[in-house]
């Protein structure tokens, strides 16, 4: 295995703002892909894979062996792919070993009294989950997967090479950093898992997982660490930690709930498995009604 710089293809899904990468050791070798999106239209409950089929032209254009389905977190803001990009191309589907808190949370509000899918040997609906600090292999890349809590307990970034795939933990500069007002997350874990990333040299590449441009510019799938030290909104150099915190929570205050939590969070804390059909064949998520 090699510390070399892998190849990466960032692709956009405009409809969730997501960044979806494919990263590889070279054209021709293996590979793994990064947050798949599967395409869901909440008003008709449609499910397509546009977006997915899109990550599968590129696997294929670059003839790669996919090693890994890697995801940073259980999304709040779009449906996972991985089950069916694990089907189209192989691969395992993995996450942090902190998702067992998230599924804590949430799986009594959503599947309560259902247990969770026997999906691999951690029967937990992943194929494997990873520990902060362990290292695995993406062909000859040497990858390691760090926990970086704040924006959920279970977030992970996935250090390959010089390039780092850094989940919801920063967005670009402009952007700032991730909220952290759902359920398990905090700003002073956010703060230390930042902090973590940005004593990277500065010429790391950062991949981001969202992007919500705020002027004309196109969405922004990289920086380096130096652009996020010397220009991140909320947490640049010289930014305390008392300082983001008082930041970070009160704009977490005045942002709205995502527009597709409830069946993200349902599908993905499942590995991005939707549940299983009905007795008429039909099948459904469930949305909790908060009555005032």
């Amino acid at each position: 295995m090699t510390t070399a710089q892998p190849h990466v293809v960032s692709l956009f899904h405009a409809d969730t703002s997501t960044f979806t990468h494919v990263v590889c050791d070279r054209e021709g070798g293996r590979g793994a892909i990064v947050d798949p999106v599967r395409d869901f239209d909440p008003a008709s409950g449609r499910i397509s894979h546009t977006a997915a089929e899109e990550v599968v032209a590129v696997v294929q254009q670059l003839g790669l062996t996919i090693d890994w389905i890697l995801e940073t977190h259980a999304h709040a803001d779009h449906l996972s792919a991985a089950p069916y990009l694990k089907a189209r191309l192989g691969g395992r589907i993995a996450i942090g070993r902190a998702i067992g808190e998230v599924q804590a949370i949430f799986e009594p509000r959503f599947h309560p009294g259902q247990p969770l899918p026997a999906h691999g040997p951690e029967g937990d609906g992943f194929d494997h989950l990873f520990d902060d600090g362990e290292t695995f292999a993406i062909g000859d890349l040497l990858a390691t997967a760090w926990h970086v809590p704040g924006h959920t307990p279970a977030d992970m970034a996935f250090v390959v090479g010089d390039a780092v795939f850094v989940g919801d933990t920063l967005f670009p500069p402009d952007v700032g950093t991730a909220r952290c007002d759902f359920p398990g997350g905090d700003a002073r874990a956010l703060y230390h898992s930042v902090q973590r990333l940005l004593a990277l040299p500065d010429d790391t590449r950062l991949f981001m997982c969202h992007d919500y441009p705020l002027t004309e510019r196109a969405p922004m799938a990289m920086c380096t660490v130096a652009d996020e030290r010397r220009h991140n909104v909320h947490i640049h150099d010289g930014i305390g930690e008392s300082e983001f915190v008082a930041l970070r929570q009160a704009r977490d205050a005045t942002l709205a709930v995502p527009r597709l939590i409830l069946p993200s969070i349902q599908v993905n804390i499942r590995a991005g498995q939707l549940p299983e059909p009905d007795a008429n064949g039909t099948r459904y998520l469930r949305w909790p009604l908060a009555l005032a």
